[in-house]
């Protein structure tokens, strides 16, 4: 098994306290994992660290073989990233802004890459539209595609169903799967919809006061903590971070 992200002992000070003691996480080649939490488990402060956008105040990041901080750079190479919540230009058609993204990312064959990306998300058809006149979820979409032009080693989404209807969703989640199935490529989501993580992830790592309180699958999660799924899981939690 080949890791992609590998972050052990994680630990994140600030004033308020410690948002982060001492968590691992790990996401190995094509596959796909979550990580959940209430508001305030640290989650975003341990993806952040992750990223190489934050420092830890003690641990150790490698991506894609590449240790952060010393050679974020290049372990930025291997990264994608994107949000449901990010927004588009409006008065770029699709090809011209993913050609952009292209170019910056040094992708040789960008008109192969931008054509393959919208196929694998069923919106060829977009290739022509301007960002006006692009739903919420097609920029969702759109924006994956931006994101995976490079062919990262690991693709980190936050919230990437946030607000999308059942038809896009499904959408998202079967080019997700195709992308880490048939790439290899890992994939690091966080989201608050417990059914689509469900759907999509193999692995589930849960945060609660900034330690990993859970790790496994869905099923063994919520057998775990004798809960029907993983909503049932995340309101226990949730009640729990709050006493």
């Amino acid at each position: 098994m080949t890791l992609v992200l590998a972050a052990s002992g994680l630990v994140k000070e600030y004033r308020r306290g410690r948002a982060v003691d001492g968590v691992d996480l790990t996401v190995a080649e094509g596959e796909r994992v979550a990580l959940l939490g209430p508001n305030g488990a640290g989650k975003t402060t341990t993806l952040l660290m992750c990223l190489g956008v934050v420092r830890p105040d003690a641990g150790t990041v490698t991506v894609a073989g590449h240790t952060l901080p010393k050679h974020r750079s290049k372990a930025a190479q291997n990264v994608g990233f994107a949000a449901g919540y990010l927004p588009l230009p409006e008065r770029l058609r699709v090809r011209e802004y993913l050609g952009m993204y292209g170019e910056l990312y040094g992708v040789r064959d960008s008109k192969r890459a931008i054509a393959t990306g919208l196929e694998r998300f069923g919106i060829g058809h977009l290739e022509g539209a301007l960002g006006t006149e692009l739903s919420s979820g097609q920029k969702t979409l759109i924006g994956i595609v931006k994101a995976t032009l490079h062919a990262p080693a690991l693709l980190v989404l936050d919230e990437p169903t946030a607000s999308l209807d059942p038809d896009v969703s499904a959408r998202v989640r079967a080019g997700l799967e195709s992308l880490c199935d048939d790439e290899g490529t890992a994939l690091l989501i966080t989201s608050h919809d417990m059914r689509e993580v469900e759907r999509l992830a193999q692995r589930v790592v849960f945060l609660l006061g900034g330690r990993v309180a859970a790790d496994g699958t869905s099923e063994d999660i919520a057998l775990r903590y004798d809960r029907a799924d993983l909503e049932g899981v995340f309101l226990h939690l949730a009640e729990e971070s709050r006493r």
